[in-house]
Parts: structure tokens; C-alpha cells; sequence
């Protein structure tokens, strides 16, 4: 049997807990960044990616799954037709949490919870290379353009003295 999950659950039940975190994933892909408590960005986060990562896989089952947390039929088909693709190649970490401060009227610590929008370094390095790849590729073929086009200019500039020296012998 399924144990719950311990200590405190945000002032409430496990049912109410469930809802609470069910209902902030639905903003987070809604909006793409929530600004919520601290605590109820790091009890989100696990859910969040979660829910990404069944977006990821794309089937009905998985969809179906996905619709017993989210209820919003218009998120769901967001969230795996917009967000998933956007992390097809990324194996996790589809979310960052940023402190923003203490809240004004009772200073709990606030946090802003987001959808990680930036390539992971591995995507990077390989954009990177592939890049560096393509112009190197590039280089190499100007090279081989101007290495015919350098050899006729110097058979240009070759005949360029001697017709000085013919011109300079003209005059004397």
C-alpha cells in the first residue's frame, strides 16, 4: 500500500496537496514561469518534469495519464504538441527555480519556478562543432578558389615590372 508522503503538506490534506500541485503545473505550462513560495516550487518541480517527461514519449496512454494531473484538455495538448518537441533531446532537467526574495505582507521566501528554455551544454558543444565543421569545410573550398585566381595574379604582377622597365626605358 502506498505510503504518504511525510511531514507537512501545505497547511491541508493529501488530496488538497495533490490539487494544489496539479493546478500550479497547469500555470507553469500555461504561462511557461509562476511565481510562487519556495517550498511549493521545489514540491513541484518532481511533478512538473514528470508530466514533461510523459509529454516526451508521446503515446495515448502516456496522454491519458497526463489528464489525470492537468484536466485542462487545451494545456495537455500543449504541453505535448509545443513544450515536449522542445525537449526531445534533453534527458532532464526541464525546469529552473530562481529566488526572487521574501514576499512583502507575511516574508515567506518567494521563488519563480520556469520552463528551461536554453540549448544543455552538450547541445551546445555539438552546435558548435558542427558549426566550426562548416566552416572549416567553407575555408577550405575559398582556398581552392583562390589558389587558381593567386596563381594568375601573380603572372599579372609578374608582367607588371617588366612593363614599368619597358615604359622606364621608353622615356630615357
Amino acid at each position: 500500500m502506498p505510503r504518504p508522503t511525510k511531514g507537512a503538506r501545505f497547511g491541508g490534506s493529501a488530496a488538497h496537496e495533490k490539487l494544489l500541485l496539479a493546478n500550479l503545473a497547469k500555470s507553469l505550462f500555461e504561462h511557461g514561469r509562476i511565481t510562487t513560495t519556495e517550498a511549493k516550487a521545489r514540491r513541484l518541480r518532481p511533478v512538473a518534469e514528470r508530466l514533461v517527461t510523459k509529454a516526451k514519449k508521446g503515446d495515448i496512454h502516456n496522454r491519458r495519464l497526463v489528464l489525470q494531473t492537468i484536466t485542462d484538455k487545451s494545456v495537455v495538448h500543449t504541453l505535448f504538441t509545443e513544450i515536449a518537441p522542445r525537449y526531445e533531446n534533453r534527458p532532464g532537467g526541464y525546469t529552473r527555480i530562481t529566488k526572487i526574495g521574501n514576499r512583502r505582507g507575511d516574508n515567506a521566501p518567494m521563488a519563480v519556478i520556469e520552463l528551461v528554455e536554453a540549448l544543455t551544454v552538450a547541445q551546445q558543444a555539438t552546435g558548435e562543432a558542427e558549426a566550426a565543421t562548416k566552416r572549416a569545410v567553407k575555408e577550405d573550398a575559398l582556398k581552392k578558389e583562390e589558389a587558381p585566381a593567386a596563381e594568375s595574379t601573380e603572372a599579372v604582377e609578374d608582367a607588371k615590372p617588366v612593363e614599368k622597365a619597358d615604359e622606364e626605358s621608353k622615356d630615357a
